[in-house]
């Protein structure tokens, strides 16, 4: 394969390509990357350096993600060819109602009065879906993979300057006992940048779950720690049983695939509505020659922004838990509807606010609302191991610090708010209404591109709330149309629409496109925008990967 190339020596890099003939990590932060390479060292495979990774993610930077939270992992076996995806998305509880996030006058809550304390916790599905992965795909003994965590959580480790960040800015992580003693100092400030933090707790929880399985998770004393931290919490408690938590069943779900010009891109389905926008936005674009246009220039964020639009009006419309929701997946990525989309897209002037399309095949419908648009929280890793297998996983726990409520050394989730507050609207019921045991509806978008040899070329994710779908989309365009490296793709200033206004990111070359957007007609907003791209792509000299700088992930190869 074309990764035994150009052998080089082992580094890490933020700003320049790292190219290695067998195997990297990209990942958030470096001790995560680090363990991530000790398990490939050791002849593991890239769903073992995954598992590594994410669990020690869980620990140095437990406001993005962790076992307490959820995941969509795409993985591809470099022999066969084949695409899995593992949705371990978390649902809500049996106790979950249709109203549960209207006030006393049926008018939703205002955001922190849902997400903060036990009622907006889904189920946490990350450890059943990385041990299912780790069943069909995985090297190494599964309690190995828990060993850097583990170690780490007892030795202690620095508070980095990101976290040190957010347990600062933080309004609400004092709210509960086990957090506020975990980030604060005893007189009540937060813990700074460089404080080793020491995480007993959790240390003993992978311990558990080294030894016993997910089972140890899911059932038994943890479990009930978790259903009793939730149904007491103050404020805002919620109906999460023990019953929910044995009950959790992860899903294998297949991959939803596109064409790109001469390349396929392919990244989770529903319940995530991050494949199929992605696929959309490209669809729409493969009429524009993207790559006779300058990366920053007026013409190409127009037309970025107007595929996005489009996208955005099918995506808050028709994309829910498909289990529970007739999602028509196929319509939405038909290339010839996306033509027809394609069509409404003026060279000279936006089209505002774009509609939804009108599918045949449509089942329920409403707009609901978006999910986290802005967010900071959330992590993605990529992975490829020597034989060419990769993984392209993206991880949460939803809003920084989740729920805020900590059990055993670990945060909860509160991706329930991803849910549409208001069951119904004008159009009738609302496909991502909360219904007990349905799946939020994400935005999560790990991807994977291959070219028309079927060989893998790029693996691709970010945080970031609903933005991550747009700041997937540019990776790939950076990718394939402007040909740029992997650091100077996470590097690339950003423009997104969700189908309102189009943002640009505050600092960067993009901020002199606002007057030409506005003139096309563009309602322009300039914004701090908290991507965390960890890409890894296939070039001519071998394996380049590249980790955003606006977070503090690396590189690793070997």
């Amino acid at each position: 394969m074309l990764l035994a190339m150009l052998a080089l020596s082992a580094c890490a890099s933020r700003d320049t390509p790292v190219a290695k003939p067998h195997q990297m990590v990209v990942a958030a932060h470096p001790a995560a990357a680090e363990a991530g390479r000790e398990m490939l060292r050791a002849s593991g495979s890239a769903i073992d350096a995954a598992i590594a990774t994410q669990l020690v993610l869980g620990l140095v930077e437990p406001q993005s993600s962790g076992i307490g939270g959820g995941a969509f992992l795409l993985h591809h076996t470099a022999r066969t060819g084949d695409i899995a995806v593992y949705d371990g998305r978390e649902p809500a509880p049996a106790s979950a109602r249709p109203e549960m996030f209207l006030d006393a006058d049926k008018k939703p809550k205002p955001f922190f009065d849902a997400a903060v304390g036990g009622g907006a916790v889904g189920v946490p599905g990350v450890l059943r879906m990385l041990e299912l992965a780790h069943k069909q795909h995985g090297r190494l003994p599964w309690a190995k993979l828990f060993e850097p965590a583990i170690q780490l959580a007892d030795r202690g480790f620095p508070i980095s300057p990101r976290l040190a960040g957010q347990i600062a800015e933080d309004r609400y992580l004092k709210t509960f006992a086990e957090a506020r003693a975990y980030f604060y100092l005893p007189d009540g400030s937060p813990k700074p940048a460089g404080t080793r933090l020491v995480n007993p707790a959790y240390a003993e929880v992978l311990r558990a779950v080294a030894q016993g399985g997910a089972d140890a998770f899911y059932t038994g004393p943890i479990a009930a720690d978790i259903v009793a931290a939730i149904q007491c919490a103050q404020p805002n408690p919620g109906g999460m049983t023990t019953a929910d938590l044995a009950t959790f069943v992860p899903r294998k779900r297949q991959a939803v695939c596109g064409p790109y010009r001469t390349w396929l891109v392919c990244a989770p389905p529903p319940p995530t509505s991050g494949g199929v926008a992605l696929l959309q936005i490209l669809g729409v674009l493969q009429k524009f020659d993207l790559a006779r246009l300058d990366p920053n220039s007026l013409y190409a964020a127009h037309l970025i922004a107007e595929a996005s639009r489009l996208a955005f009006a099918d995506r808050n419309t028709y994309v829910g838990d498909p289990e529970f929701v007739d999602v028509p997946v196929a319509a939405l990525i038909d290339p010839r509807y996306l033509a027809r989309r394609a069509d409404l897209i003026s060279p000279t002037r936006s089209m505002g606010r774009a509609q939804p399309g009108q599918l045949a095949a449509a089942g329920e419908r409403g707009m609901g609302h978006a999910d986290s648009e802005f967010a900071v929280s959330t992590s993605h890793l990529s992975i490829v191991d020597p034989g060419g297998n990769t993984v392209s996983m993206t991880s949460s726990v939803e809003t920084a610090f989740g729920s805020h409520l900590m059990v055993r050394g670990f945060l909860l989730n509160n991706q329930l708010t991803d849910f549409a507050f208001s069951p119904t609207d004008e159009r009738g019921p609302v496909a991502n209404r909360v219904q007990a045991g349905k799946r939020p509806r994400s935005s999560m978008t790990p991807a994977f591109v291959f070219d028309n040899r079927g060989r893998l070329l790029l693996a691709t994710g970010s945080p970031g709330g609903a933005q991550i779908i747009g700041y997937v989309a540019r990776s790939v365009i950076a990718a394939l149309d402007w040909n740029i490296d992997a650091p100077a793709i996470a590097r690339l200033p950003h423009v997104i629409n969700l189908n309102g206004p189009t943002v640009l990111e505050k600092g960067t070359a993009v901020e002199t496109l606002k007057a030409g957007l506005e003139a096309l007609g563009h309602e322009v907003q300039m914004r701090d925008l908290a991507s965390g791209l960890n890409v890894i792509r296939l070039s001519n000299v071998g394996l380049e990967g590249g980790s955003d700088p606006r977070r503090e992930g690396v590189a690793l190869g070997d």
